[in-house]
């Protein structure tokens, strides 16, 4: 329910300011981009989404720096930020947003607390470039509440 209230909400924004939204997603898996097809008239704001799993996707589709992306494992703000301008320049939508993280600790890394990082842009500004973590347990709930978060912070934005 929650997550309906937020796209809801996402749409009658975006639908009132005639903008389009695309999502680009790596350790969500589609979540967001399931959550916003899912809104009342979806097809008149949501242009779409993407899922980038690994450096060569994200790279050839989102023109993701590969040296960043190779520095970072992909998962940096600077990479973030790439992906949710590419996916915009992709969809051809006025805003744009993008998460890439770990939804399970990597030890063999050093990654012992999941985080990830979530760009939103419109056109080319950006609107937040955050790092967030999620205390939920493992994948899936990791994903859904890193989803969550992502909606939330996206609809601050354009609520503004």
């Amino acid at each position: 329910m929650l997550f309906e209230n937020k796209a809801n909400t996402i749409r009658a924004i975006l639908i009132e300011r005639n903008e389009t939204l695309a999502v680009a997603e790596s350790v969500t898996a589609g979540y967001v981009q399931a959550i916003l097809s899912a809104a009342e008239e979806a097809s008149f704001f949501f242009q779409g989404g993407i899922t980038v799993y690994n450096i060569g996707q994200k790279c050839r589709h989102l023109q993701v720096d590969p040296i960043e992306a190779m520095r970072s494992n992909c998962v940096s703000a600077k990479v973030a930020l790439q992906m949710s301008m590419g996916v915009q320049q992709l969809f051809k939508s006025d805003y744009g947003i993008a998460i890439t993280g770990y939804a399970a600790p990597l030890p063999e890394a050093g990654i012992d607390q999941v985080f990830a990082f979530v760009a939103a842009t419109h056109k080319t500004q950006v609107l937040a470039l955050e790092k967030i973590s999620s205390d939920a347990g493992a994948a899936p709930s990791v994903q859904i509440d890193y989803a969550e978060q992502v909606l939330r912070l996206f609809e601050s934005c354009i609520s503004r």
